[in-house]
């Protein structure tokens, strides 16, 4: 039986909310030192970048030290840097706490707020933000919202404990409800559970259907409708059995119903500016339901945000 790597604590702090980056050395290759591999991989990064960092001592190993440029290969060695923070654009919605205990801390997320670092969105996350506001630099996400989709969050305070929250979602023990804001269809007959195979490509914006078993199910509801907007409003509440990326848009498109402001169903319109804050995508994690598995507690927490087309559609439209 192959034994599992222990990693090393972080020798770096976080930077305004940030992890440092981890590397670990391949423990296979030809590289004689340190900085080819590093060269070699982190060759997205532009030329000299790397260089640069070895010259100011930015690269480091587990015990705080700089690696120096020539320093050999070695299997299985980790090194630590932090990567440059890009200029970003701040989100200037409220991010706003609904609980908070010594185990977690579950937000309500605005709209255009990624959940965790990822590609250009690093400083303006979700969670790099509670770790500054909160001072709770342990904090991680047990899940990940849409950064386009507002709504209930919840991060783990512990990292000894993240796993088995983690585990409510992967095991499907959390009970989800969004709500979403679609044109309106007389003709589609509601509720029903809508069930596909979907498929998302690395790289590819928008995901898909394709024909064989199943992974995605979802419960589609219409709460109430209103003449409003080009052709009527629905209100509607969707429940997914399955967390697929991308499901509820995805299904809601499926049905001829597209959620309100959605750049990718039914046209690749996005992915939406950073900075462009106009429409935001109708839809809404609207409850979490769950067994605490830590305490035992029942919790039901609901998100208080409205979603702006259905209170005001002209003013969502006109991007107000």
């Amino acid at each position: 039986m192959r034994r599992k790597t222990r990693i090393p604590p972080s020798p770096l702090p976080q930077r305004a909310g940030v992890d440092p980056v981890r590397v670990r050395l391949p423990v296979e290759g030809a590289w004689a030192t340190v900085r080819e591999h590093l060269v070699e991989r982190l060759s997205g990064a532009g030329a000299g970048v790397v260089d640069r960092m070895f010259d100011a001592g930015q690269i480091v190993g587990a015990d705080g030290r700089a690696v120096v440029p020539d320093a050999a290969f070695v299997p299985g060695m980790f090194v630590w840097f932090h990567r440059e923070l890009p200029d970003e654009v701040r989100v200037p919605f409220r991010l706003e706490v609904v609980h908070r205990d010594e185990h977690i801390v579950v937000v309500d997320k605005p709209h255009f707020l990624a959940t965790t670092p990822r590609g250009s969105h690093i400083t303006e996350t979700a969670l790099a933000r509670l770790r500054r506001e909160l001072g709770l630099p342990t904090l991680s996400a047990a899940h990940r919202l849409d950064r386009l989709t507002a709504g209930l969050v919840l991060f783990t305070v512990r990292p000894e404990e993240r796993g088995a929250y983690q585990a409510l979602f992967r095991d499907r023990r959390v009970r989800k409800e969004y709500e979403a804001v679609a044109p309106y269809d007389p003709a589609l007959t509601l509720p029903r559970t809508v069930r596909s195979r979907i498929v998302k490509e690395r790289g590819v914006l928008a995901a898909y259907e394709v024909e064989g078993e199943p992974n995605a199910v979802s419960r589609v509801e219409l709460v109430e409708h209103r003449e409003s907007g080009a052709d009527g409003l629905g209100r509607y509440r969707l429940v997914p059995a399955t967390g697929q990326t991308h499901q509820l848009r995805v299904h809601m498109n499926a049905l001829g119903v597209p959620i309100l402001g959605d750049p990718l169903y039914p046209v690749v319109t996005g992915p939406v500016p950073a900075g462009d804050f106009r429409r935001p995508l109708q839809l809404l994690a609207r409850s979490l339901e769950f067994t605490d598995p830590v305490t035992g507690a029942e919790h039901r927490f609901r998100s208080g945000r409205v979603l702006q087309a259905w209170t005001s559609y002209d003013g969502w439209a006109a991007g107000q």
